[in-house]
């Protein structure tokens, strides 16, 4: 596979500059912390009922893991309590009334998980806990899966196969959320840091942005991987850590696969242009830092179980969160306002290893050309379940984080969650699996 000029890091993901609003509003509503995929689909909704939203963004919309991610809508090998969920956020992906007209890029194009001699069980075992849900995935053999793609799939003896399952574009559809959300009267502020919270009598009462106060009584944190300092900022002890992706796009390659794959050693979904994602999903990097350290306990049943698809290493993200406030004056900058745009360097050997297996397997891929390339940091918690509600340690602060690699395609859905829980209106689904307080229940079951 021949890659020569590699455009890397923000540059790289041709992510449309979205014009914020200007003045800052005195009073809201609700108010929106954070412009990726979860933040404009809560403003969205909000809107679309007639509250008086106001979402604040740091950097641009989408300018981080919400831009960075493989783009895949899935229900595949989803944990089972994130189904109903999904569900709702495919929904609303195809729904014409809710973001279906949108340019979202979204498509329904399948996504297969090749299947191996070691993974079959597992992928087997994931398919009766899900079938009270009745989705259409099933397991396919490896004349089944050949039939579907031609391309063939090297050493696999078949897939985990859902035809329902599809795809968006990234770099497109927090942009077009977010532009709807502004259509239905929702005010989008970019490069405007939230600060901290003002509290009257132990309940939300404004929020301090860096161009002024916005009076209001709710507010969803919808954070990302900052979610775990603005929180701790504000005494709420939120565990969460964040991981390294990598991802390269090839260039415009006519008559390739429709069907995202993801195999062993690499993965691919096509673009809405004809080029492609290729990546590696079980090669996540862990830069050790002090969090690390304080939240060891409460991971290490998550890294016990993900140990093989890990690679840890400590380097300068370990002096730079050392030396970052933890607390800070609402007078002053905040670190949010330091650090914009999280935009981590690719691990290089991770795209160069996925670039050579992929090649070696699919002769389709054995001369595409690498473009670009970008790293994204994801947000991960204890159980890999994103955290989604109310918290009761600040009444009016609902939390949407922690999305766990999982969080692109169910964006939508957990959007609308959290602008429901926020309103305390009804909720689109079971919302306990998520409820932002259990891991201190479990830690206090623990001691």
């Amino acid at each position: 596979m021949k890659h020569n000029s590699i455009l890397c890091g923000t540059a790289a993901l041709d992510l449309k500059p979205f014009v914020g609003e200007q003045p800052l509003p005195g009073t809201a509503d609700v108010v929106v912390i954070g412009g990726g995929i979860v933040g404009v689909a809560a403003a969205w909704h909000l809107a679309k009922r007639g509250l008086k939203v106001v979402l604040c963004e740091k950097g641009i919309i989408g300018g981080e893991q919400s831009g960075r991610n493989w783009g895949w809508c899935r229900n595949t090998l989803r944990d089972p309590a994130e189904i109903p969920l999904m569900q709702q956020s495919m929904r609303d992906w195809r729904d014409p009334d809710i973001f279906g007209n949108l340019n979202t890029g979204f498509r329904t194009n399948g996504i297969a998980y090749l299947t191996y001699p070691d993974q079959e069980e597992a992928q087997v075992a994931w398919l009766r806990a899900v079938d009270p849900f009745g989705l259409d995935s099933r397991m396919l053999s490896k004349s089944e899966i050949e039939q579907l793609f031609p391309h063939g799939i090297g050493t696999a003896t078949g897939a985990l196969y859902t035809a329902s399952d599809g795809c968006a574009e990234p770099a497109l559809a927090a942009f077009a959320i977010a532009r709807d959300a502004r259509r239905l009267g929702a005010q989008v502020f970019t490069n405007c840091a939230v600060r901290g919270i003002e509290t009257i009598r132990g309940h939300l009462n404004a929020i301090i942005t860096e161009k002024g106060a916005i009076q209001c009584s709710s507010a969803i944190l919808a954070g990302g991987i900052w979610s775990r300092l603005f929180a701790g900022s504000i005494d709420i002890d939120f565990p969460q850590l964040k991981v390294l992706g990598s991802v390269s796009i090839t260039d415009r390659m006519p008559g390739g696969p429709d069907v995202s794959v993801a195999a062993k050693h690499y993965g691919w979904r096509k673009r809405i242009d004809g080029s492609y994602v290729v990546s590696r999903a079980n090669a996540t990097y862990v830069d050790i830092v002090p969090d690390s350290f304080r939240l060891a306990g409460s991971f290490i049943p998550l890294l016990k179980k993900s140990l093989q698809d890990l690679r840890f290493r400590v380097g300068r993200q370990f002096i730079s969160e050392t030396l970052m406030p933890r607390k800070w004056h609402i007078d002053t900058t905040s670190p949010f306002e330091k650090v914009r745009i999280a935009d981590p360097a690719p691990v290089t050997n991770v795209l160069q290893r996925a670039r050579k297996d992929i090649g070696k397997e699919i002769p389709f891929f054995q001369n595409a050309q690498i473009t670009r390339q970008w790293g994204g940091y994801i947000d991960v918690t204890p159980d890999a379940l994103p955290s989604i509600g109310m918290l009761n340690e600040l009444p009016g602060l609902v939390l949407a984080s922690g999305f766990s690699g999982h969080g692109f395609g169910i964006g939508p859905g957990a959007g609308r969650l959290a602008a429901e829980i926020a309103i305390n209106n009804h909720e689109c689904v079971d919302a306990s699996a998520f409820d932002a307080d259990r891991f201190k229940r479990h830690n206090a079951a623990r001691t």
